[in-house]
């Protein structure tokens, strides 16, 4: 074997950071930012929404009875068409449709409450609720499962609710 030996001279020194660092880019310029063939009138109009078509656009292929399907939203239109007789507000915006689900075979399930275990329309509101869901072309049965956990409160209201009731 044979022993190697080296001296100072055998290494190369390493560049330091300040000899690699890129160089700086230039200053930004007002003249940069304007566009020499737009009028300062048309700077000032708002643009082209991009957003615009996306937002409106519906899905594509979803199922009648998934939320976004046809009879699904039939669904929610029928009970948008109900109203409380105390509060001028629909009984969805008001908050009281917890659920809808719309099986296979087309049955509605329709989980709500009511503002109190009190309210005068107590027994004939599920009903309506019942009759108005299967009342929409396409649903087989409906049904209507009254629950009162989690209690009915004013935050479950939409902001179309709280602005008709004068509370925003």
């Amino acid at each position: 074997m044979s022993e190697e030996t080296t001296n100072d001279t055998d290494f190369i020194a390493a560049p330091s950071p300040a000899d690699v660092a890129p160089a700086k880019p230039p200053r930004a310029r007002v003249e940069d930012a304007v566009d020499p063939d737009e009028s300062p009138r048309e700077t000032m109009e708002r643009k082209r929404d991009y957003l615009e078509g996306f937002l409106q656009k519906k899905p594509e292929n979803v199922p009648a009875g998934a939320p976004g399907g046809d009879l699904y939203e039939a669904v929610i239109a029928a009970l948008k068409e109900i109203y409380d007789p105390e509060i001028p507000v629909n009984i969805y915006d008001l908050g009281l449709i917890y659920g809808v689900e719309v099986d296979e075979e087309c049955d509605v399930t329709v989980t709500m409450t009511l503002t109190t275990p009190h309210c005068p329309v107590a027994e004939t509101m599920p009903g309506e609720v019942e009759l108005r869901a299967a009342s929409v072309p396409g649903v087989r049965d409906a049904e209507v499962n009254l629950v009162w956990d989690p209690p009915w409160g004013p935050d479950k209201m939409t902001d179309e609710a709280r602005l008709e009731l004068g509370m925003l």
